[in-house]
């Protein structure tokens, strides 16, 4: 099967954009069935090549009674004809015209059909045929039983575009829905799979492209469109950072660092660690004055700022060469703070730097009310939280979890900020609208220390654009793409970590020395 069209392979829409693009086709002449048959028989020749027919004895087809179910009798049929043993079952006798022709044919070819999904228990592939995107009512009564008996099987289940029972924008359960192995989600990716809630349930996803004209996708989207996944395709666009032949470490970034206390003194040095990572050119680290020995062992090259600290071994304040933001390209504040230190952090929120905000950061911030405060500051804002983190900073919004890439943008917009909010499928949003999502993740990276990393490699990112940007372009604000880049770089070194250490293995010091290795071993080939 061909890969995806680079041009394609990002864009994410709603189940409304989807109508409308698939719309614009019908209208320009495209039968309903051609499409059909274009989509079920490439869907078919992926099927064969994961589960050649010697491995696979009997493949069983849930049937719905909407054009879905259509795409999977076509795919029956192919199945069929290429020497597979297909047995159908199809709970809703019922169907739409066209789907019922191929249940017709499907009969006429000698396919099995029963109404009973018991009649696919000795099967050892089962493709989900029930429902396609755009599905919003809750599963109920016979179908709901005929999802748990398949999910209680424990089979390979292969879906069509969505497992039957998740809503296509929010990645919500309707009542019940099926337990994919793998998901094939058909022409563009659909919102669903990048919601946390919706990913135990999609397996492995893959993307079928079925040549969806470019044209009548950006008639309906904006180009670039308002949200999309960052790829590795787009990914080798950011990464490396170029350098020029003639240059020195101030005009590659000069990051300001503040965090740490005694009590959380690894929060520090594993925000550095990440921020040396990014290749920035000079590095400095504000942390309590009995820190400073320590942050000099583990980052000699990095200049520490030993600060005042208070009873609690909070800093306190902070040194003139702390306190001379405009020394710096970016700042950023938060890990191991503590919030004892909501002092220092009320004069950083003043600073004329593009400002990074995660952990006791964010925990202050909430305290100060969020939009009010981030309303005095003049350039960018970026925000880092966690689910829980986001809910006390944004108590207005809907909670994450419920629809994380909506939660996202109204925050960005809301707070004139660029809002990362972390998860399996991270999103990053800006106050214009725009949402980049992070495809791909680990669990590995659930293990305490790994946001601080991404922080101090968020921040190392953003100095050295600051930093090498056309004086006109420096004013503006950091754009999207780097703090994504750096959210995606962050997942793929976590995945080559767990790929050699096994995920038990990538604390977040081990993952902090596997971001330049995935560089070398991944971007530069």
């Amino acid at each position: 099967m061909q890969q995806p069209r680079p041009e394609i392979e990002s864009v994410v829409v709603s189940a409304a954009q989807m109508q409308e693009i698939e719309g614009r086709i019908f209208a320009a002449g495209m039968p309903v069935a051609a499409l059909m048959e274009k989509v079920a028989v490439d869907l078919a020749q992926r099927i064969i090549s994961l589960f050649p027919d010697d491995q696979i004895s009997r493949v069983g087809i849930l049937v719905g009674p909407g054009h879905n179910g259509g795409d999977a009798l076509v795919v029956a049929r192919e199945l069929h004809l290429a020497g597979y043993q297909v047995v159908l079952c199809r709970p809703i006798p019922k169907a739409k015209e066209l789907t019922q022709q191929h249940a017709n044919y499907a009969a006429n070819l000698g396919i099995p059909c029963y109404e009973d999904v018991a009649a696919l228990h000795n099967c050892n592939l089962i493709i989900d045929g029930l429902f396609g995107f755009g599905q919003t009512r809750d599963i109920a009564g016979n179908l709901a039983e005929v999802i748990q008996q398949v999910n209680k099987w424990r089979k390979l289940v292969v879906s069509i575009d969505l497992p039957s029972g998740i809503h296509t924008d929010t990645g919500s359960i309707l009542g019940i829905a099926i337990d994919a192995t793998y998901t094939f989600c058909i022409g563009l990716w659909k919102r669903a799979f990048f919601q946390d809630r919706a990913l135990q349930y999609i397996g492995q996803a893959e993307l079928i492209d079925i040549g969806i004209p470019t044209a009548d996708i950006w008639t309906i989207l904006s180009d670039p469109p308002q949200i999309q996944c960052l790829t590795f395709a787009k990914a080798k666009e950011y990464l490396p950072l170029p350098r020029p032949a003639v240059t020195h470490k101030y005009k590659q970034g000069h990051l300001l660092l503040i965090c740490g206390s005694e009590r959380y003194a690894g929060g520090a040095i594993l925000t550095a660690l990440g921020a040396r990572a990014s290749g920035v050119g000079m590095l400095s680290i504000a942390v309590p004055e009995t820190l400073k020995p320590l942050l000099v062992s583990h980052l000699p090259e990095a200049l520490v700022i030993a600060c005042p600290e208070t009873e609690s071994g909070a800093i306190a304040n902070l040194p003139p060469i702390a306190a001379e933001f405009d020394s710096y390209h970016a700042i950023a504040c938060g890990p191991g703070l503590t919030l004892a230190a909501k002092p220092i952090f009320q004069q950083v929120l003043q600073a004329d730097n593009p400002l990074i905000l995660d952990a006791d950061g964010l925990n202050i911030l909430a305290e100060l009310d969020t939009i009010p405060t981030l309303a005095q500051r003049s350039k960018q804002t970026i925000l880092t939280p966690h689910p829980g983190e986001f809910k006390r900073l944004f108590p207005q919004i809907s909670h994450p979890n419920s629809d994380r890439l909506s939660a996202a943008q109204q925050a960005a917009q809301e707070s004139n900020s660029i809002i990362l909010l972390k998860g399996s499928r991270t999103a990053i949003a800006s106050p214009q609208g725009a949402v980049w999502v992070i495809p791909d993740s680990t669990p590995a990276l659930a293990r305490g220390g790994s946001g601080d990393v991404l922080t101090g490699l968020i921040g190392g990112l953003v100095a050295q654009t600051t930093a090498t940007e056309k004086p006109l372009a420096a004013m503006a604000t950091p754009t999207l793409r780097y703090v994504a880049t750096a959210a995606w770089w962050h997942a793929q070194a976590g995945i080559l970590a767990a790929e050699e250490r096994t995920e038990l293995g990538v604390d977040a010091f081990t993952l902090s020395q596997y971001l330049i290795p995935y560089l070398s071993k991944k971007l530069t080939k």
